[in-house]
């Protein structure tokens, strides 16, 4: 068994199409095909279900796809680390972010590419919780950065990054204040929200629930920059982290004053897989990350 004969076996299951597999390899559609076909034999089971396409994986092939997928990220892995060995951390990290964290992403990145100047980085930002797990588990991805519930956790190495404190944000006509907001109070106020999948929002409504507050916003939005413009331009307010406010600050005739009761939080955390050896890449992206007391770092950027 080769590794190549795994990665075409990959691509396929991936592409779900053998031309595309065999083009994301850069390999004839033929030499793919033989090389799976090897593969089969050396097993002694078939793991596609073949016609005139691709009609998916046998039960066999199901199996496989979880090793396989396993197998080349442990040796992605070892070419890191017998490359470190000779010139530090490089390689490409891949990592994913939920699109409500990926404000503050640039610290950890700048961070790690700073001491590890031969790496790269490639990051997939506007992908859920449940979807950066699946890609955690299946190699897809080096490490992520999001909110990561109890549930979430198994399977993977999570550790805190920060945590987030909440924030009214609107022009000066509808935030006339500056000590802080009760949740109750921000309620009766028109509202753009992140929509009801998001993270952010799911916090954000247990904190009006925790008020006995009903919400209702005037406008859901899945982007960070729409919700900010609608924001801008003066008929509604919003509710951000207080991390955002480093890399988007209030524009000019905008105020943010902190909410309370109840004085809602939550954590932002990295996470790789838990299996070991690990990649070093990823384990070298965690110590920068961590390293940062970022929950200092936005303390001041705030007061400041």
């Amino acid at each position: 068994m080769l590794f190549r004969q795994l990665e075409y076996f990959v691509a396929v299951a991936t592409e779900r199409h053998f031309a595309r597999a065999a083009e994301s390899c850069y390999v004839s559609q033929p030499a793919l095909s033989t090389a799976i076909a090897k593969l089969e034999r050396e097993l002694n089971v078939v793991l596609i279900n073949r016609g005139h396409n691709f009609q998916g994986l046998t039960p066999e092939g199901e199996r496989l796809i979880v090793w396989a997928k396993r197998i080349l990220a442990e040796q992605r892995a070892f070419k890191a680390e017998a490359s470190a060995v000779r010139s530090g951390v490089t390689g490409t990290l891949r990592l994913g972010t939920e699109p409500t964290a990926s404000t503050t992403l640039a610290l950890p990145v700048t961070a790690f590419c700073a001491e590890y100047p031969l790496a790269k980085v490639h990051v997939r930002s506007r992908l859920s919780t449940t979807e950066l797990c699946r890609l955690l588990h299946a190699f897809e991805l080096d490490a992520a950065v999001a909110h990561f519930a109890p549930a979430d956790r198994e399977g993977l190495h999570v550790l805190p990054l920060y945590t987030e404190r909440y924030l009214l944000l609107g022009s000066d006509r509808l935030v006339d204040r500056t000590e802080p907001v009760t949740w109750a109070d921000a309620a009766e106020l028109p509202l753009a929200l992140l929509t009801p999948d998001m993270s952010v929002r799911q916090v954000i409504d247990r904190a009006f629930a925790g008020s006995g507050a009903v919400v209702a916003p005037r406008l859901e939005t899945d982007s960070v920059a729409s919700l900010y413009a609608h924001v801008a331009v003066g008929d509604c307010a919003t509710i951000v982290p207080h991390t955002w406010l480093r890399a988007m600050p209030a524009a000019d005739g905008m105020r943010a004053v902190r909410l309370v009761d109840p004085d809602a939080g939550a954590q932002v955390s990295v996470a790789i897989n838990a299996a070991t050896p690990g990649s070093r890449t990823a384990m070298a992206f965690v110590k920068a990350a961590t390293g940062l007391s970022l929950d200092e770092f936005f303390e001041k950027s705030l007061l400041g």
